[in-house]
């Protein structure tokens, strides 16, 4: 791809009063943070997090939280371990969590965006680009699948078992074993749902416990996943992004980049991190939605025009980092920064 066009770049790169605010940030900002991040003490006693977001300094039932599926799906569970005692807002699709963030509906977005069984959750990946909002924490939450059903039966008399496809799929040595007939629905806990309000017998819910306790079934097996190392991190998000701050908390930056066509782009990209000892965590190609097929080579051959998604172990505060995108920009022809934000260090 051939192009003159200047690389548009998110004011927080370019920013002279970020960069202000984050070297001008006072040691209480500090603190704060690292109290909202890691706890705080009370009263001679530590109290657990109330957020992983450091713009949410106590565990507040009046902060609203939107997550896709219905009560007791996995989102929900990582939306309270994001926000502590906040008032969960279901959403229908993750298109709706957004506009409902943005339209101030709610305070902040609970999503999925990686499974280590399933990959990259794509959607929210094209979706944060089209919408203004920021990233400014993350959970990575631990996926526990249970057999679900009516009380009073027997494993032996569960014959059909309901769930998303992919919690399906997760499950499928064991379904095999019992050999129950899979019916995919949209969601795990939807099924659970459907199955209490039907008042179906002979059938099974692949969901959470928790839908178990919210919709009165009798949990008949758990952990059935095939593979136990499940777990999917969330981003969460907000219409604002997190200060620029000076902070002992690790941080991460996540931003969304293409680049011009020329031999090692992508190498000449990354050395402007690697040179400076920035850690890379994650790295991404996706075709770009707009403009997505270029001519390019001695032959003139059809080929995507890719936008990059890359996380580091970065804060955008430090100057470190804000001299790497500066010098990013040289080869870029998008850049922006999706959040900086604290990473997510608790154990699974």
């Amino acid at each position: 791809m051939r192009t003159t066009s200047r690389a548009r770049v998110a004011p927080s790169v370019r920013s002279r009063a970020t960069r202000a605010r984050g070297r001008a940030a006072s040691r209480a900002s500090v603190q704060s943070t690292s109290r909202a991040v890691r706890g705080v003490v009370a009263r001679g006693r530590v109290v657990a997090r109330a957020s992983v977001d450091p713009t949410v300094f106590v565990a507040s039932s009046d902060l609203r939280v939107a997550y896709q599926g219905v009560p007791g799906a996995y989102s929900e569970g990582a939306a309270l371990a994001a926000y502590e005692n906040c008032e969960t807002v279901p959403k229908e699709q993750f298109d709706d969590v957004y506009a409902a963030t943005e339209a101030q509906e709610v305070d902040r977005a609970v999503l999925p965006f990686e499974n280590s069984l399933g990959g990259s959750i794509h959607r929210n990946y094209d979706l944060i680009l089209t919408h203004k909002l920021h990233v400014v924490g993350e959970v990575y939450y631990r996926v526990n699948h249970c057999l679900l059903a009516l009380p009073g039966q027997r494993v032996a008399d569960l014959t059909r078992a309901q769930s998303h496809p992919q919690a399906l799929a997760q499950c499928e040595g064991y379904l095999t074993n019992l050999k129950m007939v899979r019916e995919a629905v949209d969601d795990t806990a939807g099924a659970a749902k459907a199955i209490a309000e039907a008042g179906a017998k002979g059938v099974a819910a692949v969901a959470s416990r928790r839908a178990a306790e919210l919709y009165g079934l009798e949990v008949y097996d758990e952990g059935i996943q095939d593979d136990k190392s499940n777990v999917t991190r969330f981003l969460a998000l907000s219409r604002e992004p997190i200060p620029a701050m000076q902070t002992d908390v690790p941080y991460k930056t996540s931003i969304a980049v293409s680049l011009k066509e020329e031999p090692g782009a992508l190498f000449k990209a990354l050395a402007c991190f690697s040179l400076r000892d920035i850690n890379m965590t994650k790295i991404e190609s996706r075709p770009m939605r707009t403009n997505p097929v270029t001519s390019a080579g001695a032959r003139q051959s059809m080929q995507f025009t890719y936008l990059f998604y890359i996380d580091f172990e970065a804060n955008m505060a430090d100057e470190n980092m804000q001299n790497a995108l500066r010098h990013l920009q040289e080869s870029a022809t998008f850049l922006r920064v999706l959040g900086s934000y604290p990473r997510d260090c608790s154990q699974l």
